[in-house]
């Protein structure tokens, strides 16, 4: 199968299909397995000190020979820090997220990185255009993790940032077969970041239970909590039920934070804690039903959007 897509084109990977650098998750193991099939990995940096950062930057480059690039969330305290170790390591991939991409676009820009921001709506995807990143990701509301305030859909996000932006969008949110992958391009969309699927694999660095619990889950068993301070969809638990509770109640901002912690993502993917541990998945989990190797699910990834696309072409 053969894609010419902008995104193919701006990373010089075989399919425009990109790993979603996601914590406890997107170690150098899943990315290296990603970029070797022809995607693009991204290893998720928001989990990771700087120094640990570099030791799976340099791993991955052991791993492949191919593009890989590093997620590095925005809001964390040291951002910086790890966005200097992606340079002076020499990645030229950087996904940014949460946060506004311009404080940092000119370092970026003049060590020849190319940037790509995530988004939830038009008004940030325009910015990040502004700021001069190469490309977005429209991230709908379906996804995994951190959500935006404005809980569009993928399906209504992505052709409206194609409208409305001129470089290429990569769609997120909800996509876990082929059947998404060209739902999504159909959108308008260049390529897609698929999060939970991966997570859901071999190579990923997170823990049995969490990955099992994705495969078990069905279309109702994630939901949207803590609206007020971070809105964050993870697999239903003691936990994510007891923080839907403490909402409807009318606790404060504040009374959220310490009931959310700082180390509830590590507990509910990296240690497999089922019952109080954030376990962040994507509404896509009902499609996903075995783990597999990342190998394979390229296989099956590819043959579902032939067939699929081979149906709707009949």
């Amino acid at each position: 199968m053969t894609f010419n897509t902008k995104i193919n084109q701006l990373f010089n990977i075989q399919y425009p299909i990109i790993q979603a650098g996601m914590v406890w998750v997107s170690g150098w193991k899943l990315t290296s397995a990603v970029s070797n099939c022809g995607g693009l990995g991204l290893i998720g940096s928001g989990s990771m000190k700087p120094e640990l950062l570099r030791e799976h930057i340099k791993d991955c480059f052991k791993g492949t020979d191919k593009p890989f690039g590093v997620n590095i969330p925005l809001l964390r305290g040291d951002a910086a820090e790890l966005i200097e170790v992606t340079m002076q390591e020499g990645v030229k991939i950087v996904f940014t997220s949460a946060g506004s991409p311009a404080k940092f676009i000119d370092i970026l820009k003049k060590n020849e990185i190319k940037v790509v921001h995530v988004v939830s709506s038009i008004k940030f995807g325009l910015k990040a255009e502004a700021a001069g990143c190469d490309a977005i990701v429209g991230e709908g509301v379906e996804a995994g993790g951190h959500n935006g305030a404005e809980q569009i859909t993928t399906l209504c996000l992505v052709p409206q940032l194609a409208d409305a932006l001129k470089i290429p969008i990569i769609a997120a949110g909800g996509i876990a077969d082929g059947r998404g992958i060209l739902a999504a391009l159909s959108l308008g969309a260049e390529g897609v970041q698929i999060g939970t699927r991966f997570a859901a694999t071999v190579e990923s660095s997170a823990h049995t239970n969490y990955k099992r619990r994705i495969i078990e889950a069905g279309d109702g068993d994630t939901l949207l909590t803590f609206k007020k301070i971070a809105l964050v969809r993870m697999l239903k638990n003691d936990f994510a039920m007891r923080s839907v509770k403490a909402e409807e109640e009318g606790w404060s901002e504040e009374q959220l934070r310490e009931l959310l912690g700082s180390k509830r993502e590590r507990l509910g993917i990296f240690e497999g804690d089922e019952k109080e541990g954030e376990m962040e998945a994507g509404q896509g989990s009902g499609l996903i039903k075995e783990i597999l190797p990342v190998k394979d699910l390229f296989n099956k990834l590819i043959a579902e959007y032939i067939t699929a696309k081979e149906k709707i072409c009949a």
